[in-house]
């Protein structure tokens, strides 16, 4: 998506430690407008007809996620990084290592909103080392769930997350793919 592209050519920031910073319009400052682009570039990729719910993680993941949610017409849930005592009844669980906040997370979703033969779409806006997403897999897989694809807006491809579910075989697919970030330069995979 060549849009996704050039904004983060012009508004990204290369933090050290390989940190892609997009919260301007992407994750913190959210540009509605635009995720609905997103989301309708997703549309062109994934049969949406054929998906009964979407699936992301907390937290970042729930603005892109709630906008394709909405243009869809199809309910998301995002999985939680801690139980609230408002959760009833059983939980999926995943552990997965948060390559973000450099720790191990529990991600949950509760069993009443992810059952067994849902057709499940993954959308999230951003993917370092997979393990967000692996988890996300792993939850589906334990409701019996079908795992319709995976959609990321941003794949850091020198990291392997987008690769190593590539070479699963998932049905993957991320709208711009970083191949090097330097803070004077931002090369794409083709």
């Amino acid at each position: 998506m060549q849009e996704l592209k050039d904004r983060i050519v012009n508004e990204g920031k290369v933090l050290p430690g390989n940190i892609i910073k997009l919260d301007g319009f992407l994750n913190h400052k959210v540009d509605c407008q635009f995720l609905s682009r997103v989301a309708d570039a997703f549309a062109e990729i994934f049969d949406i007809d054929n998906v009964d719910i979407l699936l992301t993680a907390e937290a970042s993941g729930i603005a892109l996620t709630s906008i394709c949610a909405t243009k869809w017409g199809i309910p998301m849930i995002y999985a939680k990084k801690a139980k609230s005592d408002n959760i009833e009844g059983g939980l999926y669980q995943s552990e997965i290592y948060s390559y973000t906040y450099k720790k191990h997370v529990t991600q949950i979703v509760s069993k009443e909103w992810l059952t067994e033969g849902q057709h499940v779409l993954i959308i999230d806006d951003f993917m370092a080392n997979g393990e967000a997403v692996r988890g996300l897999c792993d939850i589906v897989e334990q409701a019996g769930g079908i795992l319709e694809g995976v959609g990321i807006a941003v794949e850091k491809g020198f990291q392997g997350g987008g690769d190593r579910l590539r070479d699963l075989g998932y049905n993957y697919h991320a709208l711009a793919v970083i191949e090097e970030a330097t803070p004077d330069h931002i090369t794409f995979r083709e």
